[in-house]
């Protein structure tokens, strides 16, 4: 559907830029090279490497526009229960780059898990054939063999190298262009971010035989869910590890030397996080008055924590859900629907309810 990508966030790390293409599928055609480089020269932000890809590989932006919504939906998933929950990027699309020109944990994520989901998203379309630059992974062919015996290769092995490499060419380049310690922090979380979608390669068979049995198997890899990168970038998030430039501008050192040197999967910083407790332009923060917190919990959603400190508003709602779900055979399940009176806690606002700005 051409009427997904237009008009889309193309919120890729440090490119936040507004692509409005013609909707007509004509225009993606490879053939169509001069739609594709009016296009591609009107899109602001890109440096001219990724100029050369976008002119080269037009049908693969549509791809990144799905690798994009990935992405921002895995975000705001993970985030959901924290003062910061990613929702710049539906409620004000400039704040994400204040948090981006910050080299703090929040920024590692978003470039990580971006990352992520343009390797997903190549890959996919990759394997799906929308893309005349790859397709299958070619080197999966012949027999091979593993604890269970052998097998032949078969069916469409997931290109995941052809991902990665085109998004370490289109995402890094921006990167690039900088040697300062932010360009080498958000290349080292890029590819953190790029590996973690390749650590849940799996390989999945098919039994050929009599009565199903597995005495000949083909087997393909593929991909695990985006949902499996997204958990293991976030457990990364929060075991990011502070780090300051070593003397030659080459490399990191740990900012504390009671903790491990970073490996190539960790996420890595500079600079602490703000609070995000308050409406703060220069942090990229929408604050956290008026969302939603939980009464009972004690953990980073509860009403103390989320409205730090400023105590809560509760409202008394009716919603409709379903209830009495029953099984009838075969094969639906029916519900009654029930009118359910609940209590919603929304944070307080602060006195001083304006933005703040230090400029």
């Amino acid at each position: 559907n051409m009427n997904f990508f237009s008009g889309i966030w193309w919120s890729l790390p440090l490119v936040l830029v507004w692509v409005t293409p013609p909707v007509t599928s004509s225009w993606w055609s490879l053939g169509a090279a001069g739609s594709s480089r009016v296009m591609c020269d009107n899109v602001p932000g890109l440096v001219s490497r990724q100029r050369q890809l976008c002119r080269r590989h037009p049908e693969a932006m549509l791809s990144i526009g799905r690798g994009v919504a990935a992405w921002t939906a895995e975000c705001q998933h993970q985030f959901r229960r924290h003062r910061w929950d990613c929702g710049a990027l539906e409620r004000g699309q400039r704040l994400l780059g204040r948090v981006l020109l910050r080299s703090s944990r929040e920024s590692a994520f978003v470039h990580a898990i971006s990352s992520a989901g343009v390797v997903f998203a190549i890959t996919r379309a990759c394997s799906q054939g929308e893309l005349k630059s790859c397709s299958c992974d070619p080197k999966k062919k012949g027999s091979a063999k593993d604890n269970k015996g052998h097998f032949d290769w078969g069916g469409c092995s997931d290109n995941i190298d052809y991902g990665i490499k085109f998004a370490r060419a289109f995402v890094d380049a921006k990167e690039r262009k900088g040697k300062d310690a932010r360009a080498l922090m958000n290349l080292h979380n890029n590819r953190a971010g790029r590996k973690a979608v390749k650590r849940f390669l799996k390989q999945e068979c098919k039994c050929h035989g009599v009565s199903g049995s597995c005495t000949l198997r083909t087997c393909w890899l593929a991909m695990a869910d985006f949902r499996k990168t997204g958990d293991y970038l976030w457990k990364k998030y929060n075991g990011a590890i502070q780090v300051v430039m070593n003397q030659d501008g080459t490399g990191f050192t740990v900012a504390n030397k009671r903790f491990k040197k970073p490996t190539k999967n960790d996420l890595v910083y500079f600079e602490s996080s703000p609070d995000y407790c308050i409406r703060d332009r220069d942090v990229g923060s929408l604050g956290t008055a008026g969302r939603v917190c939980n009464q009972t919990s004690r953990g980073m959603d509860s009403c103390e924590v989320m409205c730090c400190g400023r105590g809560y508003d509760t409202s008394r709602v009716s919603r409709m859900t379903k209830c009495e779900c029953k099984f009838h055979w075969c094969c639906a399940v029916r519900c009654q629907d029930c009118l359910e009176v609940v209590d919603i806690h929304t944070c307080k606002a602060p006195k001083s309810a304006g933005w703040i700005s230090q400029t």
